[in-house]
């Protein structure tokens, strides 16, 4: 009897699952729940610590996708989740679950050179460390700074060649606030924290040189300190609408005007437009002009040689992802009157289903605004635009 409403929860989860709307709709709470619930049960020893750095929809192959929308009263393709996963801090795990059986699972070890997305968690971990370090509070002290106005964060150090490199290994640097939130515009040169992910321990510092910190004046970029540079911004024309929006959204997939396609949402990608068509008049049907598009990466070399600077080489997608850095935006501030909300869901490094609210606001307006707002993890207020001819999408 004691294992019946197991049994229960596992049959009804399974129907919801089942139910999903269209083949390339991200992951639900539920379907994250599952995926936690079967790599644990996988993993079945007390003794075994497992951090979830990515689970996300495993992309059903192509042509079962559009077999299925051309005859959607088919059987769909098969649901399924890819994971990346950390187990006992020591190697990476690449799993498949199915979610339309019994959660059956796939599990793989890799063994390339490459690591997993950081998490959050480890992130904050080793900055508190390097800010709770001996000789960094030295290194403090002697610079005249104060230390509630520090904010540090974890860098990936790269790969130059090294033969051998086997542990997750970030530096931490530091900015400086102290009268403005634009923190990189204050960074504390000449400290180098070494911290061992894996191990979440310091395992080098450096105070190599003291250069003064650059003076806050005039470093705000928030929209309550300045207007944008040219143009209207989002609360300066209202958009009236008496009729209501003359795009439909139906779950993930947006109709406007001539155009058709799938928002989704993950946590390494961000928004992912998929199965765009266009209608063409003189054929009288939809052309598909993309079947699936997404910013893959973005590397950003600083191109700096002095010691602090060399090795920051960002991959913003596959070191921090884009979805797990996305803010919830604000009505009347980042979306206008006219807009309508989507919310999106991502894993913590628990594998517990995270919901983002107002991940994405969809409307219509004139085209020509300047993209000119910023977003950044310290001062999540502000927000960056993405324009599609007269259509909008904020993320």
């Amino acid at each position: 009897m004691s294992k019946l409403p197991a049994f229960l929860f596992y049959f009804l989860l399974t129907i919801s699952i089942s139910l999903s709307s269209h083949p390339l709709d991200p992951l639900t709470p539920a379907e994250f729940t599952a995926v936690q619930t079967a790599v644990r049960a996988h993993y079945s020893s007390s003794h075994t610590s497992i951090a979830f750095h990515y689970i996300g929809l495993k992309d059903p192959p192509k042509s079962a996708v559009l077999s299925h929308l051309h005859h959607p009263s088919a059987v769909p393709p098969p649901r399924r989740a890819f994971i990346i996963a950390r187990v006992n801090h020591s190697t990476t795990h690449e799993l498949t679950v199915d979610l339309t059986g019994n959660n059956k699972i796939s599990d793989q070890v890799y063994t390339g050179p490459g690591y997993p997305i950081f998490t959050t968690k480890e992130q904050l971990a080793a900055s508190a460390l390097a800010v709770g370090h001996p000789p960094f509070l030295e290194s403090v002290r002697k610079r005249g700074l104060k230390l509630g106005e520090i904010v540090c964060q974890s860098y990936g150090i790269g790969w130059f060649g090294e033969q051998g490199k086997g542990s997750r290994i970030v530096k931490v640097m530091c900015n400086y606030l102290d009268g403005t939130v634009n923190l990189y515009m204050r960074p504390v040169e000449g400290i180098t924290v070494t911290v061992d992910l894996d191990r979440m321990e310091i395992i080098g510092y450096r105070d190599r040189a003291i250069v003064p910190v650059p003076k806050a004046d005039g470093t705000d970029f928030r929209g309550s300190k300045q207007r944008p540079p040219f143009g209207p911004s989002v609360n300066d024309i209202d958009v009236v609408q008496p009729n209501g929006p003359s795009f439909q959204i139906d779950g993930h997939r947006i109709r406007w005007a001539n155009w058709d396609f799938h928002l989704g949402f993950d946590m390494r990608a961000g928004p992912i437009i998929s199965l765009a068509s266009i209608f063409d008049v003189q054929k009288q049907k939809f052309r598909r002009v993309l079947y699936r598009g997404f910013v893959s990466e973005l590397f950003v070399p600083y191109m700096d040689l002095t010691e602090e600077w060399y090795y920051r080489t960002y991959f913003d997608a596959g070191e921090y992802g884009y979805g797990s850095y996305a803010s919830s935006l604000l009505p009347g501030a980042d979306c206008p009157a006219n807009a309508v909300f989507m919310e999106a869901y991502f894993p913590d490094e628990d594998g517990n289903p995270q919901q983002l609210p107002n991940a994405f606001c969809i409307f219509e307006r004139y085209a020509g605004d300047i993209m000119w707002r910023h977003t950044e993890t310290a001062t999540p207020e502000v927000v960056s635009f993405f324009l599609i001819g007269n259509f909008w999408w904020v993320y």
